[in-house]
């Protein structure tokens, strides 16, 4: 498998891998985080709370990602390393799961239960602060020309370490929240020292791989890629949030998460030929190709009465989202200057936390039927067509 992946030298493998470590261990944070958050919040009677905090980090993290991008950007070109900043996130984050494990199983005064949610949303801000500049590393360790290769490692390991975390939920709940916080934690820093073993500092310029541009993107393609990552985000949660439970109506010996699941491995799987595949289209074709068929995707499952084709349907929405999160990273990078990796990269990703924040909005407030669903994931392609239709026709000296 690692050989599949190790076929263009002039990539810094060492390097990519590194950072898919940290990847990993970042998933797996904020899938604990994702279980335990709710639990504890209506074990300290925040019931109502519990709804709406996502919802409001989401909007949070939307706001903050471009911002932290931006002086991951300045702290690259001061210091020449992103890496600083990264290892301060990283133990900021640490020490805040720490301390919610050690408070987990506390019995707090109604007064004093309100530091909880509080260190929550600290933790969300902590999150966010290195994955954006973790991310826009991927300009110093693969040419413009290879990132969708190098990018696809990053897939394969998401899909695989989501795949697994999702049907997990048993083990987490088993362990308690303590010790699952503590390992979250755990894997941080150990994610972070294997990048940071792999990557060290200074030991290359990305000016090398990818020379920098004499002018900064215009605001204009910046708007774009933001409301490219909020639209992309939108319709990857709709397929996460409605069309699994369409899907187990289609096979019932099967359960939500099994099909989540299988959504995700097969994204990991396809990620090995999808790299190459989409670095041979392009990531403007690859993104919409990804967005379009899943939408088509969707349409298909509503009309769909037969068991053996919603198998199918699950096979092909995981390629689908494997193309769309190979696509994605490959499209900011490629656009934007390298001086400017870390805020293009949070713009999109503050694009996708606010696509994720409206959806959970709208379930809650209204409620998403199938069919709305995939009305609204319509209408996110669509926008994602036209403003990437628009970023073509901007051009950077």
């Amino acid at each position: 498998m690692v050989n599949s992946f190790n076929t263009r030298p002039e990539i810094l493998w060492r390097q990519v891998w590194g950072l898919a470590a940290l990847l990993a261990a970042i998933i797996f944070s904020w899938m604990v985080y994702g279980f335990y958050q709710p639990k504890i919040l209506q074990r300290l009677e925040f019931v109502e709370l519990a709804s709406w905090l996502g919802i409001i980090q989401g909007l949070l993290t939307a706001v903050m990602e471009p911002l932290i991008g931006r002086i991951s950007d300045h702290i690259q070109q001061r210091l020449g390393s992103r890496l600083p900043m990264i290892s301060v996130g990283v133990v900021l984050a640490s020490l805040i799961f720490v301390t919610v494990s050690l408070l987990a199983k506390q019995n707090f005064p109604v007064g004093t239960r309100w530091i909880v949610p509080v260190l929550m949303t600290a933790w969300v801000i902590a999150m966010s602060s290195f994955r954006s500049p973790a991310i826009a590393l991927l300009t110093q360790f693969a040419p413009v020309a290879e990132l969708p290769q190098a990018n696809a490692i990053l897939v394969f390991v998401f899909g695989l370490v989501a795949a697994i975390a999702s049907m997990g939920n048993t083990l987490l709940y088993s362990m308690g929240a303590s010790i699952t916080f503590l390992l979250g934690a755990i894997t941080l820093v150990l994610g972070a020292y294997i990048l940071r073993l792999f990557t060290p500092r200074h030991a290359f310029d990305p000016h090398i791989l990818n020379p920098v541009m004499s002018a900064e993107a215009p605001k204009l393609l910046l708007i774009l890629i933001f409301v490219i990552g909020l639209a992309t985000g939108i319709e990857v949660n709709l397929l996460i949030s409605i069309f699994p439970q369409e899907l187990q109506t289609q096979l019932p010996g099967l359960q939500v998460d099994f099909i989540v699941s299988e959504i995700l491995l097969v994204s990991a799987i396809a990620s090995v030929p999808l790299g190459e595949l989409t670095a041979e289209l392009g990531a403007n074709k690859s993104i919409l190709i990804g967005l379009g068929s899943m939408t088509g995707l969707m349409g298909l499952t509503l009309l769909n009465d037969n068991n053996i084709l919603a198998i199918g349907l699950i096979l092909a929405f995981g390629v689908s989202v494997s193309l769309v999160f190979i696509s994605m990273i490959s499209l900011v990078l490629t656009k934007i200057p390298s001086i400017q990796a870390g805020l293009g990269t949070g713009l999109y990703f503050g694009g996708t936390a606010g696509g994720t924040a409206i959806i959970s909005l709208l379930m809650k407030q209204i409620g998403i039927t199938s069919i709305g669903a995939f009305l609204l994931a319509e209408l996110a392609f669509l926008v994602v067509t036209v403003c990437i239709l628009l970023s073509k026709k901007i051009s950077i000296a």
